[in-house]
Parts: C-alpha cells; structure tokens; sequence
C-alpha cells in the first residue's frame, strides 16, 4: 500500500525525525482528541517523505492510517460527486451527494480492523444501506455480485450479493460523527463492517451489479476475496462486534 501525503514526494525523512514520529504515533493512539490531530497532520505530512514505507505502519488520525494505491486523488464535493449504480439491473441510476443524504441513514459503531495490524475501536459510521440502493435498482436475477470502483482511478472491490446485502454494509457518509473527508475516502466510501477495513474501498464512485465476483485490487496481488476479521488471511483476531 501507498500512504497518501497531500504535499506529494520530497526529501527522505532523517532518522531523528522518523523515531519522533515513532514515539508520537504510538501516543496518539491514548491521546486526546486535539493531540491525535496534531499527530495525524505530522505523520500525514512525513508519510509521503518516508523512503522506507514504516511509517505506514503507524497509526494515524484517532488510530487510522491513510493509504492510496495512486499518486494522487481527485477532490469531490456537493457540487461534482456523483455515485453511478448499474450492471444487471432494472434501473441504473446516477446519485448526487445531496440525494444520498436524503435516503434512510443508518449509524452503526464497530471496530475498525486493517489487515496490517492495527484496530481502531468503537468507529461510529453513518450511511445509506448498500441493499436499499440494490433494492432500488432492481437487481436482476442472474446477478450474483457487486463490483466497487472508486474516484481514484485504480481501486477496485467485489462482495458476493448476498454479502452486499447485508444490514452491516453501507455506502458511508459519515464517519466519527462527521462528514468522511477527503483523507478517509469522502466524501462518500463503502463501508463493509464485519471485513477487513481493504474491503471498505475509499472514494466511491461506482457499484455495478454482475454475474461473478471480480477480484478487485488488492485480490489481484494476493489478498483473501472473503476478508471476514478473523477467519481470513491466516489471522487469529477477534472478530468486530
């Protein structure tokens, strides 16, 4: 995975600077909210300065690490997002940010677990149900999947039907109880609560309904297509309640 820096690619961070940031990671996790932000803007910013990739494996932003799997990402807003639902339905339809948030909104608060380690406990989420906009769009009885593509030009996910339908699944709009930001995947992203957090994909721009699963990104370089916390990717954890 790629951490995302806004600033882009610069000089390598010095080793008195990376073991700081180390040491600030690590105490942004108890730390209070003021401070977590201010460690999330420092190690945001050494990120993308970082030749080693380690501080990629630092928390970030209240316990989260920001990834990218491109250089950059495109900004959306109110006024340019747009959400195309299509593949093998009745009725393909185009939502704009406003009309998402017009639909039925479901909060849920659960862990957030990442593949490469980290847990961020108690993540409150807020959003439309993924099955709402199915049911709203007619899907096809020779369907089986759903394919997610994103803003970003290159991710990709999958979930089988039924695990699209699931209530613990959303087209997320909030996050923490607030607005997603650009950083977390906003200003809208999937949300797939009881997987690992690379099943949530990020900028979420389209959800195309087909036959079979397709391997979305990670898939394609060897991660698990089932990434249920705990039973996938020869971990143990807990599964997220």
């Amino acid at each position: 995975m790629n951490s995302e820096s806004p600033e882009g690619r610069g000089a390598p961070v010095g080793r008195r600077v990376f073991l700081g940031t180390l040491g600030l990671g690590a105490l942004g996790v108890v730390a209070a909210p003021g401070l977590q932000r201010g460690t999330e803007a420092l190690l945001g910013g050494t990120a993308g300065l970082d030749p080693t990739g380690l501080t990629g494996l630092l928390p970030n932003g209240g316990g989260f690490r920001y990834y990218s799997v491109t250089s950059s990402v495109p900004h959306k807003d109110a006024e340019t997002y747009q959400l195309t639902v299509d593949g093998l339905i009745d009725r393909p339809a185009t939502y704009t940010l406003a009309d998402l948030k017009a639909l039925p909104q479901t909060r849920m608060v659960r862990d957030v677990q990442c593949v490469t380690g980290w847990r961020v406990p108690g993540t409150p989420f807020e959003g439309v149900r993924l099955s709402h906009l199915l049911d709203a769009a007619g899907v096809r009885s020779t369907a089986g999947a759903v394919r997610f593509t994103c803003f970003d030009g290159s991710y990709t996910e999958s979930l089988t039907l039924e695990q699209a339908c699931r209530a613990d699944v959303l087209v997320a709009l909030r996050m923490q109880d607030k607005d997603i930001g650009h950083s977390h995947g906003g200003p809208v992203r999937l949300y797939v609560a009881p997987m690992y957090f690379y099943k949530s994909a990020k900028w979420l721009s389209g959800i195309t309904v087909t036959k079979n699963v397709e391997p979305g990104y990670w898939e394609e370089r060897g991660y698990d297509i089932d990434a249920w916390v705990g039973r996938s990717n020869g971990r143990d954890d807990e599964p997220t309640t």
